[in-house]
């Protein structure tokens, strides 16, 4: 009997023992193709790059850590010489956490801090979007908006003023182009903060490229250039969390690239050390390190592993094969690979709304009625049928309720490990079409 406080009590486990490339073992001997990179879109590179099992080996047997507060190391130095040297304009610094929602966090304190720094202590508001993922502690739920891990816990959380998702399938309207669809749902921050009041709003939080709350969900074009610009009209910070779609997983080092943004704060975790350590980090502006620096002198947040040296080796060898030549080329092609691949099986599925996604970062909206875009109804559970399924057939993905409002609608997240190959693609994506064929079938027959 298990002594673990898992996650999902309820449901039974598997016990993984071994990773090799695109696949997983479990003890029994069963082999799983990874088509959810580690379960969490986290291990971009598979489970078996020998450079960086090298490179924690051999950082362990210096030194395996010391409170950064105290040392700098020559990884921490280093990971954040890389990061910075290609990162966003304006970005020219990095503190480092253990996860993404310690980044998000991080983020948040910064940006209050820096009005504080600066003289203007008024502004503390935060504005999030709707159908939107910042992390599991209570400032990442409270700025996100997934109903299902929030409702608990809104009684103690932080108050944020929340704005419409970018979600042009359900979102845009008859007769509006993209364009239109986001320049009016754009506007709605400025209408925001506006009604809250110029002078005591901080920051504006979003993911560039939305992760499980409602799929992988791309921007329109020209959404993130309006946002930039209301949020450069009334002196708010803009945070993006880029910590799913982030660090190439896009088919660019930094989603953002693709929207001609720079935000002034930008977190990421997932890729950053590819799951063989756990590390993330917040990307920040030169302005607000210079008036927390100017000012008191002193971050006010941090983590006793912040910086952690393993960590950050294992980190900086990572980012060395993601910037490695042709890597990238890779992923874009790959990419391509992925949404044709999709959209060849499931653009006439019956009971498929919506392929979207960008680069490696792909999902399937699942709906009872296409012309009509219903959601099935959530009592059949649809979304963990398919997630069973898939497993069954030694698939790993990522199935998901909640969609449309936190409590019906139907996802599944694909985003295979960067490395994967066209035949790889081929396989998660016929293992998915079997798995949803058997989920459909079994809900129609709860339905009957």
């Amino acid at each position: 009997m298990s002594s673990v406080f898992h996650r999902i009590p309820k449901r039974h486990l598997p016990v993984a023992v071994k990773g090799d490339g695109m696949y997983i073992f479990d003890r029994d001997g069963k082999r799983y193709i990874d088509g959810y990179a580690g379960g969490a879109c986290v291990s971009c590179l598979g489970h078996s790059q020998q450079e960086v099992i090298d490179a924690i080996r051999h950082q362990v047997g210096e030194m395996a850590f010391f409170h950064a507060g105290m040392f700098t190391s020559e990884p921490l130095e280093e990971l954040a010489s890389i990061l910075t040297t290609d990162a966003p304009e304006g970005l020219t610094r990095v503190f480092f956490t253990n996860s993404g929602s310690e980044a998000v966090e991080t983020a948040i304190m910064m940006a209050r801090q820096y009005f504080v720094e600066v003289g203007d202590p008024r502004r503390k508001k935060v504005i999030g979007r709707r159908s939107s993922y910042h992390g599991a502690g209570l400032t990442g739920l409270s700025v996100g908006y997934q109903v299902a891990r929030r409702t608990p816990f809104e009684d103690i959380s932080p108050s944020v003023f929340h704005i419409s998702p970018c979600y042009e399938y359900r979102g845009r309207l008859e007769g509006e182009t993209p364009e239109q669809y986001g320049l009016r749902t754009a506007n709605e921050l400025e209408q925001a903060i506006l009604g809250l009041g110029p002078e005591s709003v901080m920051a504006f939080v979003a993911e560039t490229v939305t992760g499980t709350t409602s799929g992988a969900t791309p921007p329109v074009p020209g959404y993130f250039k309006r946002i930039r610009d209301i949020c450069d009209k009334y002196g708010v910070l803009l945070i993006l969390d880029e910590v799913f779609c982030g660090l190439g997983r896009t088919g660019t080092l930094h989603a953002c690239e693709q929207d001609g943004v720079a935000p002034d704060f930008l977190t990421f975790a997932k890729g950053i050390a590819a799951g063989y350590q756990p590390i993330g980090a917040t990307m920040v502006n030169q302005k607000i390190y210079d008036a927390i620096v100017g000012g008191s002198g002193t971050f006010k947040g941090g983590y006793t592993y912040s910086g952690h040296a393993t960590a950050c080796a294992a980190a900086v060898a990572v980012q060395k094969i993601l910037r490695a030549p042709g890597f990238l080329d890779h992923v874009k092609a790959t990419g391509n690979v992925l949404a044709a691949q999709l959209k060849d099986r499931f653009a006439q599925h019956p009971h498929v709304g919506d392929i979207r996604g960008r680069g490696m970062l792909m999902t399937l909206e699942l709906v009872e009625n296409r012309e009509t875009k219903a959601p099935f109804p959530a009592a059949l559970g649809l979304s963990s049928k398919i997630y069973q399924s898939a497993q069954a057939k030694g698939l790993i993905t990522h199935a998901q309720s909640g969609t449309v409002d936190g409590h019906v609608g139907d996802h599944v997240v694909i985003c295979p490990p960067l490395i994967a190959a066209q035949e790889n693609i081929e396989t998660i994506t016929s293992l998915l079409s079997e798995a949803i064929a058997i989920a459909l079938e079994d809900v129609r027959a709860k339905a009957a």
